[in-house]
Order: structure tokens, then sequence, then C-alpha cells
């Protein structure tokens, strides 16, 4: 129920379609613009009762969880005396997006932040590149066929972007080390493949040597057997982001690890993967967002949600908080010259982030867009963190 009574909070004090953040004071300030799926229309009748009584629906979570953190970076930056106008608009009211962007307070937006869908971010992207505003996508982990928008910012690093640092990070650290890549067939373990042959035709660097096998549903230890060696390491690769097939290869090398040494490198969905805690051996994987939540800040988060939900705040919670913050500081520094500071890194979070320009096309050189290319390789033996690189 602690949960709900910020659901009631949101309603009550800021109405269904939108609600802002204003100074008390006159003084012009940037403003920021942040798109959330709140699902109020949704969650509350005509007369604001809430519709599902007791219960609290894993739909509304991850909006409302997100914009918690946006809250608190809010009352952070007004504890250092920082101020933004900000509009808070919930992408599943009555109002479509193309509608409230043509309110005329959507006139003095100077940033959007949006945790959107594939059709919204997209949507926001044409409106951003048509007003010259920034977008600042945090969630959506693929470009959604959005290009040459200058104005258009993934944190959520893509699956090209992943897979040229699992290449860099096995060509610096195993790159004498037999490399297979255990995949099945199918277009999105294709496209995997071509972005490893990409980085390889183009490194500078000695090649990995990959080796590709295709492995049939239902394999067993004794498919993985013929391509392993008990004499010397091999670097194991998951070429395929289906979670059955990951289980299902995780069960099968657990099984040979002590008679082949091994380590396993995951994809980047392995980031929120159950159960890698059954598996004794040392999986590793990629993430553009790594938390230990030993700072100060987090720490203090952590203690927030304790004392007053007693609960604890979800990766999303850190999110919308680091978002915010990050931004909006660099709004509050650079103002309308935030688009061409945009990578500017020093108003770190928790996380180092790293908005580079990302080009799709080497003879053109077309930017299609910035993207966070900063990645973090997490370590986990039997389900704990042992190292981050």
């Amino acid at each position: 129920m602690k949960k709900l009574l910020i659901v009631f909070v949101l309603l009550c004090s800021f109405g269904k379609n939108a609600f802002c953040f204003t100074p008390s004071d006159t003084t012009k300030r940037s403003t920021v613009a942040i798109f959330l799926p709140l699902y109020l229309d949704s969650a509350f009748d005509a007369t604001n009762n809430y519709r599902y009584g007791k219960q609290f629906p894993k739909f509304l979570n991850p909006g409302l969880e997100f914009y918690e953190g946006v809250q608190l970076a809010i009352d952070s930056m007004r504890k250092l005396n920082l101020a933004l106008d900000v509009q808070v608009y919930d992408t599943r009211s009555n109002k479509s997006i193309f509608e409230i962007t043509q309110l005329p307070e959507f006139d003095n937006v100077d940033l959007i932040i949006g945790h959107t869908s594939s059709t919204e971010m997209k949507m926001l992207a044409e409106i951003a590149l048509r007003k010259k505003i920034p977008f600042v996508n945090p969630n959506f982990p693929n470009d959604g066929n959005i290009t040459n928008n200058p104005y258009f910012v993934l944190l959520n690093s893509t699956l090209r972007t992943h897979c040229f640092g699992i290449y860099k990070f096995l060509q610096k650290n195993y790159g004498t080390s037999p490399v297979i890549v255990f995949r099945q067939k199918g277009e999105q373990e294709d496209r995997l493949k071509g972005y490893f042959d990409e980085i390889a035709a183009n490194t500078a660097s000695v090649k990995l040597k990959l080796k590709y096998v295709n492995l049939e549903a239902g394999f067993t230890a004794d498919d993985l057997v013929p391509f392993l060696d008990s004499t010397r390491q091999s670097v194991c690769v998951a070429g395929s982001l289906d979670e059955d097939f990951a289980a299902n290869l995780c069960t099968q090398l657990s099984a040979l690890s002590k008679t082949y040494p091994l380590q396993v490198m995951g994809m980047p969905t392995w980031d929120g993967m159950k159960d890698l805690e059954k598996y004794s051996l040392d999986i590793f994987y990629s993430t553009p967002f790594y938390n230990a939540k030993v700072d100060a800040v987090s720490t203090s988060i952590n203690n927030y949600f304790k004392t007053n939900f007693y609960s604890r705040p979800s990766d999303m919670v850190f999110r919308g908080y680091e978002t915010f913050m990050h931004f909006g500081l660099l709004l509050n520094t650079y103002g309308k010259n935030i688009d061409s500071n945009i990578g500017d890194k020093k108003f770190k979070v928790f996380t180092d982030f790293d908005i580079q320009p990302t080009i799709l096309n080497m003879q053109t050189q077309q930017l299609e867009y910035f993207e966070n290319h900063k990645l973090y390789f997490v370590k986990k033996t039997a389900g704990v963190v042992k190292a981050v690189y």
C-alpha cells in the first residue's frame, strides 16, 4: 500500500495529464519535459477512485519507479539551490504525444527525457529533430530505426555497441584463447554474427579466433564437448539473445566445467536473467548501467525507501535519479547550448556515461544519433559479483 500512496500523491497533487515543478520566483529558467507511462487514467476512475483495491498491477511499475527517481533528483537539485521548470507527462493519458507537444507550454522546452516504447520514442525523436531539442531515452535498448537525428540520445546501448564492446573485451583479455560462439539458427543470431564480423574486418589488433557452432534445440553437454579442450581455457560466447537457449547453455557448460576450464560470455540481456546463481561458472556480461550502491547517494536513496516505504528501490529508481540529475545539471550549466555539450562527462552520478556520435555508414560518415558507448563488464560466479571491468 505504500506504493499506492505515491500514486495518490501524483494524482491529487498534479492531475492526470501533466504536472509541473516550477520555482516560486519568475526568473527565466530552462525547462525539461519528461514523458512516462504512469497509467493514471487507467489506475483511477472519473471520480479519482483507485480501480485496483489493495492490488498494485505490475504494469504500473516501470514508469512509476523511474518517476520516483526523478522526484528524488528534483529534491536534490533544490537542496543545491538549482532549479529547472519540469513538466511531466503521462504517455498513457487521454492526450496523445502529438497533442501534448502542440501545447503552448511545450514551446519553452529545452530538454526531453522519455521512458518510452519504440513507437513513442520514434515520435518524440521526430519532434525533437523538428524543434531542435535534445531527447534522451534512458530505457529502450535499440535505435528504433531512428537515423540522421543529432538530437536523439540513447543511454541504453544498442546491441551493435555491446557486440563491439564484447569483441574488444575478449581481444584484450582472451586474445590467445579459443573463442567458441555457440548459437542457434535465426535472424537475430545472424545479426550478432554480422556485428562480430564487422569489427573483425576493421580491427587494427590481432583478430579473435572465433569458431561458430550451430546447436539444435534441446542440445546436451555431449554436443558441446567436441569443441572444448581439457588442457587449456576456452571462452564460450552465447551467440543468441534467447533466454531458453542461454539457460540450457549455462546448464550444460556448468556440468562440464569441472573437466573443461572455461569462461562464459553472455549477452547484455543476462543482466536481468534469473537463476544465474545456479551455475558453477564464471559468467561475464556487458551492461551500460552498473551501480554497486555503496556510494553516499545510493545509500541515501536506499535508506529513504526503507524508512518511508519499507522496501528497496528498484534499478529503475536509480535510473530515473541518474538520468534527471546528470542531464538536468548539464541543462542548468549550458542552457540552450546543451545540444553542443551533451557528451560532457563532468556530472557523473552512478555510472560513467560516454555519449558518442553513432555512425553506421563509414563511407558517408553520417551522424545517425548519439549513444552511450560506456559498457561495464560484470563477472559473476554462482550468481555473486566477483569483479567489474
